[in-house]
C-alpha cells in the first residue's frame, strides 16, 4: 500500500536501479525484440567538463520521454548515450582550472596537458553519468560510447582519408578567425558579433580620405581602392601609382579598382590590409597583390611599425593618431562609431585575423547533396522554420578550416615533410619518412576541430557497438538538440552523414529552445543565475523538474525555468500519491482484466476517456509533448480526481453491488491507464505505484507496459 506523502529521494535510487537491472534499457532485451520496429535517438554527447546545467536537463527530459513513449508503444527503442571531449571548449575550462592554481598551459609539454585534461574529463565523466541517472534517463549504458574512444577515433580519420582521396580536405595559407588569448584559429561559428561604439578616425591619404577605427593596421597599407563606377574617383586609373606621406615616412601607393567597394561607406575610398581582414584578403587574392603581417599572434605590432614595434594594438592606437595629427594626417575624429566586432565565444577576446597555413574542409560539395535531402523532405525540421534557416546555410556555406592549435582533442592525421614540403595522410601512423625524398617526417601538431569528430556521432556510434547496430539502427529517428547549434552540429551531421554512408543520419531534427531563468534572462555565471537541476531535483524530485521543464514548452522557443513552477509540479506528484492511496485502498481484489457490467455513467466516463487515449496518443506522434504533457494533467486532476473519484465515492459506500463494481473497476482502470499516460513524463512516481498495483499479466516493470489505445 501507498504510505504518508510521496519522498522522491526515497523513491528515484530504488527505482533506477530497478530500471537498470530489469535491462530494458537495452532494446535487444526487450519482449519480443526480433519482431519489434526500431527506434533510435542517439543523445547528443555531454561535454566531459563539468557538470550537467538546466539545457542538458531539458535535453534528457525531452529525449527520454520519447524513448520511453517509443518503448511503451512497442518498438524496439534504442537511446544511445554518450560524452564529448568537446576539444577547444574543454581545454578552456581546464585553462581556468590552471589559472586559478597559478599555471598556464604554455608553460606545460603537450603530452602531460593532453595527459592532465584526460584524467580531469574521466574524473567527469563518472560525475555526469550518476547526473543523467537522476534525470530519469532510460539510456542503453551497455552501449555508451566517448568521442575519444579509439573505434570511434577510427572512423573519424577514416572519414578524414576519404575527404582527403576525394581533393575535399586541402591545405591552405588564407585568412582565419585567430584568437590572440587562446592562440588557436577559429571557424567562423566558433566567434560572435559584438556591438561596439569606438572612434572612426578620417585620415589623409595622399589625396584620398580614408575611414578606419583600426589605425593599428594601416602600417602596411599600400592600396587605396574605389569602385569603378565612382564618379569622384573617374580620373584615378587602376594600377596608378600615387607618392605620399605616411605614418613612418613616405610610401608610394597603388590605385585599385573594386566593385566590392561599398560608395556608400566612408569616402568610398579605402586602403586595404589583406593579412588581417577577411573582405581585404578576398580582395588582394581577386589581384593578386602583396600581403604583409602587421600585428602578432599575440596581439603585438611588428617590426614593420616602427616605433611602435612590441606594443599591443590598443595601447598603440592612441599614440599612432597622435603621430599621424602631428604630421596633418587626420582630418577628423567621430567619437560615436558604432559597428560590430568579432569576438571569440568562449573568452570575448577581439579576433585577430590573421593568414595562416591551415587544413580546411571544401564545403560545398557536401552541402549540396544536404541541401537536396532537406528539399526533398527526407528531413523534416521541428518547428518548421529551421528548414529554411539550414538551406539558407548550407547555400552560404563557406570552407571550413579544420585544423586546431590545441593540445587536447584527436591529433590531426598528417605528417609533414619540411624538406620538400609534401603532406601525408597517416591514420594509421606508420609512415616515418618522406616517399618524395626519403626525409624523416613530423608529425603535424594541430588537433581536429572537435565539430568534426562529433559531426559523424551518429554512424560512427552505431558502427562500433560490437553489434550490428548501424544496420538496425541507422538512420535514426530523431535528432533533439538546441536550435542554436543548428550549424555547428545538425548541418554538419547531414552532410558527413551522407557522405560517409549515402544515407541522412536522422528523419527528424527536433530543436528545443534556451532554458532561461524566471525573469526570462539568459543564465550566466557572471549574473548569478545560473540554475542547477540537480539542486532543483534535491528539493522538487525529479518528476516535478522534468513535467515542468516539458508543460508550455514548444519546440525552438525559449523556456522561463521558474521554481514556483516546478513546486506547483511537486504538489501534482502529490497528488497522483495521495490518488493512488484512495484507490488501491478502495480497490482491493477488483481484477481489472474482467471488465463488469459498467453502469451508465461509467461506460461515458470510459469513452471519454478513450477519446482523451486517442487526442493523446496523436500529440505525442506528432511530437507535441507539451499539449499531451498539459492534457494528461488536466484530466488527471480536474476530470479523474475533482469530478470522477468525488463522484464515485458514494457508488463504492452504496449498496448497490453493479453500481459498486463498476466504480471500483473504472477507478483502477483509469488511475493504471493516467499512470501508463503519464510515465514518460513523471517516471520515478508512476513506476514506484505501478510496482505495488495488483494486476493480474502486469509486465516486470511500468515502462514496457503497452501503452493505452
Amino acid at each position: 500500500m501507498l504510505e504518508g506523502q510521496y519522498d522522491s529521494k526515497k523513491v528515484e535510487n530504488k527505482i533506477y536501479k530497478l530500471w537498470e537491472e530489469s535491462g530494458f534499457f537495452n532494446p535487444d532485451n526487450l519482449p519480443n525484440a526480433k519482431k519489434r520496429k526500431s527506434f533510435t535517438i542517439i543523445m547528443p554527447p555531454t561535454n566531459a567538463n563539468g557538470n550537467l546545467h538546466a539545457g542538458h536537463a531539458l535535453v534528457m527530459t525531452i529525449e527520454d520521454i520519447m524513448t520511453r513513449y517509443k518503448r511503451m508503444n512497442g518498438f524496439k527503442a534504442l537511446w544511445l548515450p554518450g560524452l564529448d571531449h568537446a576539444g577547444f571548449e574543454t581545454q578552456v575550462v581546464y585553462e581556468k582550472k590552471l589559472e586559478k592554481e597559478g599555471r598556464s598551459r604554455f608553460q606545460i609539454p603537450k603530452e602531460q596537458l593532453y595527459k592532465e585534461i584526460w584524467d580531469f574529463t574521466q574524473e567527469n565523466k563518472v560525475n555526469i553519468k550518476n547526473q543523467v541517472r537522476k534525470m530519469g534517463a532510460s539510456c542503453d549504458w551497455s552501449r555508451e560510447k566517448f568521442t575519444l574512444d579509439q573505434d570511434i577515433v577510427k572512423v573519424v580519420y577514416e572519414t578524414f582519408e576519404n575527404l582527403y582521396k576525394d581533393g575535399l580536405i586541402y591545405r591552405g595559407k588564407k585568412i582565419v578567425n585567430w584568437c590572440p588569448k587562446h592562440q588557436t584559429s577559429l571557424s567562423d561559428l566558433e566567434t560572435k558579433d559584438d556591438e561596439k561604439i569606438e572612434k572612426f578616425y578620417y585620415l589623409k591619404y595622399g589625396p584620398f580620405t580614408i575611414a578606419t577605427s583600426r589605425p593599428e593596421t594601416k602600417f602596411g597599407d599600400k592600396y587605396v581602392v574605389m569602385h569603378p563606377d565612382d564618379k569622384r574617383y573617374i580620373d584615378y586609373k587602376n594600377g596608378q601609382k600615387i607618392d605620399l606621406e605616411w605614418i613612418n615616412g613616405p610610401i608610394t601607393a597603388t590605385v585599385i579598382k573594386d566593385k566590392a567597394i561599398d560608395m556608400e561607406f566612408g569616402t568610398g575610398a579605402m586602403t586595404i590590409t589583406p593579412w588581417h581582414d577577411a573582405v581585404d584578403f578576398d580582395m588582394s587574392e581577386r589581384h593578386n597583390l602583396d600581403k604583409e603581417q602587421i600585428i602578432d599572434l599575440q596581439s603585438k605590432l611588428l617590426p614593420i611599425a616602427g616605433e611602435f614595434t612590441g606594443m599591443k594594438i590598443l595601447e598603440a592606437r592612441p599614440k599612432i593618431i597622435e603621430k599621424l595629427q602631428s604630421k596633418g594626417l587626420v582630418e577628423k575624429i567621430d567619437e560615436n562609431y558604432k559597428h560590430v566586432t568579432k569576438t571569440c565565444y568562449k573568452c570575448n577576446t577581439l579576433i585577430e585575423p590573421q593568414i595562416m597555413s591551415q587544413w580546411f574542409l571544401k564545403m560545398k560539395p557536401l552541402a549540396e547533396p544536404a541541401t537536396k535531402a532537406i528539399q526533398a523532405g527526407k528531413i523534416k525540421f521541428i518547428p518548421e522554420h529551421y528548414k529554411k534557416i539550414a538551406l539558407h546555410w548550407l547555400k552560404n556555406i563557406l570552407d571550413w578550416p579544420l585544423s586546431r592549435q590545441i593540445a587536447w582533442g584527436i591529433p590531426m592525421p598528417i605528417k609533414i615533410c619540411e624538406n620538400c614540403g609534401e603532406n601525408f595522410v597517416d591514420i594509421n601512423n606508420q609512415l616515418q619518412s618522406c616517399t618524395k625524398c626519403n626525409s624523416q617526417l613530423k608529425k603535424d601538431p594541430d588537433t581536429l576541430d572537435t565539430w568534426f569528430s562529433s559531426g559523424q556521432w551518429p554512424f560512427a556510434t552505431l558502427m562500433n557497438t560490437g553489434k550490428n547496430d548501424f544496420n538496425n539502427f541507422y538512420p535514426t529517428d530523431v535528432m533533439e538538440t538546441a536550435g542554436e547549434i543548428i550549424f555547428f552540429w545538425v548541418s554538419r551531421m547531414i552532410m558527413l552523414g551522407i557522405y560517409r554512408t549515402g544515407k541522412i543520419p536522422f528523419k527528424n531534427v527536433y530543436l528545443h529552445g534556451l532554458v532561461l531563468d524566471a525573469k526570462g534572462q539568459k543564465m550566466s555565471k557572471s549574473k548569478g543565475n545560473v540554475i542547477n537541476p540537480l539542486d532543483l531535483i534535491e528539493k522538487y524530485g525529479t518528476d516535478a523538474l522534468r513535467i515542468s521543464l516539458v508543460m508550455g514548452n514548444t519546440p525552438g522557443t525559449s523556456l522561463a525555468l521558474d521554481e514556483n513552477k516546478i513546486r506547483g509540479y511537486k504538489n501534482f506528484a502529490n497528488k497522483i500519491w495521495n490518488a493512488g492511496k484512495f484507490v488501491l485502498m478502495n480497490t482491493a481484489g477488483v481484477d481489472i482484466t474482467k471488465k463488469p457490467r459498467l453502469s451508465k455513467d461509467d461506460a461515458k466516463y470510459l469513452a471519454e476517456l478513450n477519446k482523451s487515449i486517442a487526442k493523446i496518443t496523436k500529440q505525442m506522434d506528432n511530437f507535441k509533448f507539451y499539449l499531451a504533457a498539459e492534457d494528461i494533467y488536466h484530466y488527471f486532476w480536474h476530470v479523474f480526481c475533482d469530478k470522477i473519484i468525488e463522484e464515485k465515492k458514494k457508488d463504492i459506500l452504496g449498496e448497490d453491488l453493479v453500481k459498486r463494481d463498476s466504480a471500483k473497476w473504472l477507478l483502477l482502470e483509469i488511475y493504471a491507464t493516467c499512470l501508463q499516460l503519464l510515465h514518460p513524463f513523471m517516471p520515478f512516481i508512476t513506476e514506484e505505484i505501478y510496482q505495488q498495483l495488483s494486476i493480474k499479466n502486469k509486465e516486470k516493470c511500468l515502462m514496457i507496459e503497452k501503452w493505452p489505445d
